[in-house]
This record gives C-alpha cells, structure tokens and sequence, in this order.
C-alpha cells in the first residue's frame, strides 16, 4: 500500500473531533497537568484540518504558538483543554502539506510556545527563520536555536 501524502493525511479526519476525559495515561498528560488538566477534565482531539484553518487565519506580521491553538480549540469545543501532542502532530502535517500542495497557509507564523523556531518545519528553523525576517520579525539566536525577539508582542 502506498504511503499517504501530506494533503491525505491533513485531509484525514482520524473520526476527530473526539472528547475525551483527561486520564493521566494520555502520551499528552505531563503537557496538559503543567496546565492544570485533572483527571476527569475534557479533552479534545481536533482533525488536522481544523488546526489548517487556525493557521490559515494568521495576519501577516503576527505569530500563534501551540498553546493558543490548543485554547482557540478547546473553546471552539466547548472543553477544558486540547491535547497539545495530536495538535503538536497537526501542526507539522500542516506544513508539509503546504510546502507539498503550494497552498497560501503561512505555517512559518506559527512558532513554540518559547517563541522557539520550530527545526521540524520543511527547510528547518533557518528556513522559517527567513520567512519570518521577510516580515519584519527579528530572530535571535541562542546556542543552535533560534527565537523571535519579544514574540509575546506579537501573538494574535
């Protein structure tokens, strides 16, 4: 069987939306507790496609990190919280499927929650790193890794 491309995957639903009950079992949970998750908590799992539209929506010259989507997702469904590692997953499916499909998401405005260029982005943080310098956001460098200088200032 062949293997998936990039756009399949972003197109696969995974039967996603799911609603869980946080259970400390969860590959998430040590993400989800430092932000207060307890079991019994509702947890959603939202689709690829759904963090596609997230990112799709982020102005020129602002940034989102992963912790914003995963509470624009847990809002939207009507939860506590948002598994940070499926998001996590998602948010590099995105980005492939751009770089594979040539569509307009701009996947490079969405950065780690320390404001940290992500190296898992086609290209690696040196691409992204030029992207962002295109729209005016100065990167910093700190030992082998890249930031974006005061990114709290820009986040949507």
């Amino acid at each position: 069987m062949a293997k998936k491309s990039w756009n399949e995957k972003l197109h696969d639903s995974k039967n996603m939306p799911k609603i869980l009950e946080f259970d400390k079992k969860f590959p998430c949970a040590k993400a989800l507790q430092k932000l207060g998750a307890k079991p019994g908590d509702s947890v959603v799992l939202a689709p690829p496609l759904e963090i596609n539209e997230i990112m799709k929506n982020i102005p020129k010259n602002k940034l989102i990190t992963l912790n914003r989507i995963c509470s624009i997702l847990a809002e939207k469904h009507n939860t506590k919280y948002c598994c940070t590692l499926t998001t996590g997953i998602f948010v590099m499916t995105v980005a492939n499927a751009v770089e594979e499909t040539k569509s307009d998401v701009p996947y490079w405005r969405t950065i780690k929650n320390t404001g940290e260029l992500n190296v898992k982005y086609p290209g690696g943080a040196e691409r992204q790193k030029k992207f962002l310098e295109n729209e005016g956001h100065k990167i910093i460098k700190k030992g082998k890794k890249y930031y974006v200088s005061d990114f709290e200032d820009k986040l949507v």
